[in-house]
């Protein structure tokens, strides 16, 4: 049963309501859309950036890449193009690793975790000049 308005006892669209009925109400007005423009790449922009720092640390830097995708995809066709893009690809990994044996998801998987490691490794030393390879051996007796 649609929703009606009280003074009018009309049929109601919830077009108006919600996010997206919000940014199409925003769109309307040309100064508006500028500046719903200038904010959504602003802070999609921001949020990318966030994400490619994050990437070489384990956590979720390539998901923040992803969201501030998302974020540009409101406004940007381009940023829908490559968010479209990066959802098949990493869908078709994650479907192919599927369909492998559990001998080679294993491998997969550690070998994900030997890259990580690697990079906390090389983030740690250049950043910090700590060798945590070095430091973990002193701790566990060796030379």
């Amino acid at each position: 049963m649609p929703r009606t308005d009280r003074a009018s006892d009309a049929p109601r669209t919830d077009e108006s309501h919600g996010p997206s009925g919000l940014l199409h109400r925003i769109r309307a007005n040309p100064s508006g859309r500028l500046a719903l423009k200038v904010g959504i790449g602003v802070v999609g922009g921001l949020v990318v950036a966030l994400g490619i720092v994050m990437i070489p640390f384990p956590g979720p830097g390539w998901a923040i890449v992803i969201l501030g995708l998302a974020i540009l995809a409101l406004e940007f066709a381009w940023a829908k193009h490559t968010l479209e893009f990066t959802k098949r690809h990493v869908q078709s990994w994650t479907h192919w690793v599927k369909r492998q044996s559990l001998p080679v998801r294993l491998l997969v998987g550690v070998l994900g975790m030997l890259f990580v490691a690697a990079i906390l490794w090389l983030s740690v030393k250049l950043s910090f000049g700590v060798d945590l390879v070095a430091l973990v051996w002193g701790w566990l007796g060796g030379s």
